[in-house]
């Protein structure tokens, strides 16, 4: 079960090259994760570990490069099928993130929950280019198989999890999917949907999906699964404006993250708890005129930073900032309300 009551955790990737920071930032919150720490090294990038074993995948360590080639892919998928009822082979390996095996030793029975995450299927097949230049989710002999690949990886990762913390959850990391339902994806969104509540069906429970964009958020909400993370920082009148689809998904159990603190250096340094309590509050007001009811919906919720944010000048220092800050927002409301 996902605990709610405002608790806080946070997205994965993180601008952090000191493991061990990375980690303890991390294990801060009320709910940990393993962080993803590209600047540490090119393996830990999301894409990269996603596309562990993967066949066709053309990996530059130097030139900090992901593509695909079909030659290699028809050459590597005959092993790649051999290994397909294997649960190890489809883990994240200590070269893909050494982050992830450090982890796995440490000791979560007195959590709540803990967390895993995984690039989804449509993002990564968005972000992969084949040697036409063209993405690998556009093509009709790949996609089936990704869709398949990705979904034995979530569940490899969530069953170790679940040894660490009967409580863990995944999420699947989709930044691409506000890109997914425009008329130039050239990927039709009916067929779109059809993949993905199949893919959905092969995840084990719970499963969710973590994306800072905006999405057809009616498709998701409907989407059969157990959490939704979201950037309400940036989206949060555009995601209230479908109370009747957040209602379903909260009477049906669902649990919704708000991604509420900025990590960009500006936009921080722009607000405060107060400006941050007053948006957050004006939009659960907002959804509570239309018929959500507020013990419910706080009993159903999540606390996060907004999004990753590797761009800041000051590198860690604003993100880790932000990380102070949600957890301070967090017992503010949680006193408002009375959670505990």
């Amino acid at each position: 079960m996902i605990p709610g009551n405002l608790l806080t955790t946070a997205m994965a990737v993180m601008p952090h090259t000191d493991v061990d920071r990375a980690l303890e930032m991390a294990l801060s919150l009320d709910i940990p994760f393993w962080p993803q720490l590209p600047n540490y090294n090119y393996y830990e990038d999301m894409y990269v570990q996603a596309a562990e074993h993967f066949p066709g995948i053309l990996l530059d360590l130097e030139k900090r490069t992901l593509r695909f080639s079909m030659d290699k892919f028809v050459l590597e998928f005959e092993e790649c099928m051999e290994h397909f009822d294997e649960p190890d082979y489809f883990d994240i390996s200590s070269t893909y993130s050494v982050v992830y095996h450090r982890f796995l030793e440490m000791d979560f029975a007195d959590r709540p929950a803990i967390r895993g995450q995984l690039e989804g299927p449509i993002s990564f097949g968005f972000n992969i280019l084949d040697q036409d230049e063209r993405p690998i989710l556009f093509d009709d002999t790949v996609r089936p198989f990704m869709f398949e690949f990705m979904a034995k990886r979530i569940n490899t990762q969530l069953s170790r999890l679940k040894k660490l913390n009967p409580n863990a959850f995944m999420y699947v990391d989709e930044p691409g999917l506000q890109f997914l339902f425009s008329a130039m994806s050239g990927y039709g969104d009916q067929a779109a949907k059809k993949d993905l509540e199949l893919f959905f069906s092969r995840i084990d429970r719970p499963r969710g999906i973590h994306l800072c964009g905006n999405p057809d958020w009616d498709f998701l909400l409907n989407l059969d699964m157990d959490i939704l993370s979201l950037d309400v920082y940036s989206n949060g009148e555009v995601f209230s404006s479908y109370a009747p689809s957040i209602k379903r998904f909260l009477d049906r159990g669902g649990v919704l993250t708000w991604g509420i603190m900025p990590t960009n250096f500006e936009p921080f340094g722009n607000e405060n708890l107060l400006s941050l309590e007053t948006r957050l509050v004006g939009i659960w007001n907002s959804l509570g005129k239309k018929g959500i009811d507020r013990e419910l919906l706080l009993s159903r919720s999540l606390l996060s930073p907004a999004t990753c944010c590797l761009v800041n000048a000051d590198r860690e220092k604003t993100v880790e900032a932000a990380f102070v800050r949600i957890k301070q927002l967090s017992e503010i409301l949680r006193n408002k309300y009375g959670l505990t």
